[in-house]
């Protein structure tokens, strides 16, 4: 049977998305646009200078979490060399001497050209949404369940 025929037959039903042909559903990780995290360094670093530490931290609020430290030092080198960020060492009153990031005239450009993607990107995922939710409610603290 076709995943189409599957789906109407389970929104005909009205059984959980999670029970679909008698197997369980797994909900997908959440989709983070392509170099999203190079959109968000730019952008925190708009909002004021910082070193790599404090940037892992502010990140969480975007949804990446700290799970690749050295993922986010390679994107701050890449932006660096990119001429989009420029760095500094400044002295430390607690340890050793950390690398302080500012974004450039354009990192600043380049940062409103991603964000003008990321919410044409917005469009077309609301657009999504709005159409899958005539046939299941996407409450995201409960399980889906389709509408009959």
């Amino acid at each position: 049977m076709s995943l189409r025929r599957r789906l109407r037959a389970a929104w005909r039903s009205a059984r959980t998305l999670t029970e679909v042909d008698g197997m369980p559903a797994k909900a997908a990780p959440p989709s983070i646009p392509k170099d999203f995290l190079r959109a968000c360094l730019l952008l925190l670093l708009r909002e004021q200078p910082a070193h790599g530490y404090d940037l892992l931290e502010r990140m969480e609020a975007f949804g990446l979490d700290r799970s690749d430290p050295g993922g986010v030092y390679r994107a701050l080198r890449k932006l660096e060399a990119d001429g989009l960020v420029r760095s500094a060492w400044e002295p430390s009153d607690t340890g050793p001497q950390r690398r302080i990031y500012q974004i450039t005239r354009r990192g600043m450009e380049e940062l409103h050209s991603r964000t003008k993607a990321i919410a044409a990107g917005e469009d077309h995922i609301q657009a999504f949404l709005a159409r899958y939710q005539e046939f299941v409610s996407l409450d995201r603290g409960s399980p889906s369940t389709v509408r009959s």
